[in-house]
């Protein structure tokens, strides 16, 4: 856990689209370690061509910020995914703060409830917290239950000293580190 609501007061601001400005509030002694902005701005432009209508999955949502900033950038839908029951009462009252309707916020242990068959996801993040080795399992729930289609986006973030294991259909479109963090951007091509 880094020190990022020391700086930020709670809060995280929404960074562009419709809910530019609008501020996520977190608190501070949740477990939660919300993407920084300049990462999420990062990535958001990365997915500047494909936000648009598109579907999007939180696996592990925390402080609810990349799906609500992908909404803010004019996705169609997400479900916001958490097993924390104090961070689901927190994302709730800050969906209902800034009044989103097309989001859905599902109390869960994510592997369980990536075990089931749905309908497939245009983008999906995982962001799970560090050092509980979520990531392999999440994407191997994610191609076998399909969850993703051809031309899904992937995105993963995680410390940078870790490594993730990820299958041939994948293919690294973007990946971005800094001094602790490595993310990566992947498409699903089968």
């Amino acid at each position: 856990m880094h020190n990022f609501f020391l700086k930020n007061n709670g809060k995280i601001h929404i960074i562009s689209g419709k809910l530019k400005g609008k501020k996520i509030l977190i608190k501070n002694n949740l477990n939660i370690r919300p993407t920084t902005n300049r990462i999420r701005e990062t990535l958001f432009n990365w997915l500047s061509k494909h936000i648009q209508n598109a579907r999007c999955l939180d696996c592990f949502a925390g402080s609810g910020a990349l799906g609500i900033e992908a909404l803010s950038r004019d996705a169609k839908f997400v479900t916001l995914l958490e097993i924390e029951k104090k961070t689901i009462i927190l994302l709730k009252d800050n969906i209902k703060r800034l009044n989103i309707s097309n989001l859905e916020v599902i109390h869960t242990n994510a592997l369980n409830w990536l075990k089931k068959n749905k309908q497939p996801y245009d983008i999906i993040f995982i962001d799970p917290p560090y050092n509980q080795k979520l990531i392999d399992q999440t994407i191997f729930l994610l191609e076998k239950k399909k969850w993703v289609k051809k031309k899904s986006l992937i995105y993963i973030e995680q410390e940078k000293k870790n490594s993730f294991i990820i299958s041939k259909n994948w293919t690294l479109y973007k990946k971005k580190t800094t001094n602790r963090i490595a993310c990566y951007l992947y498409v699903f091509n089968v």
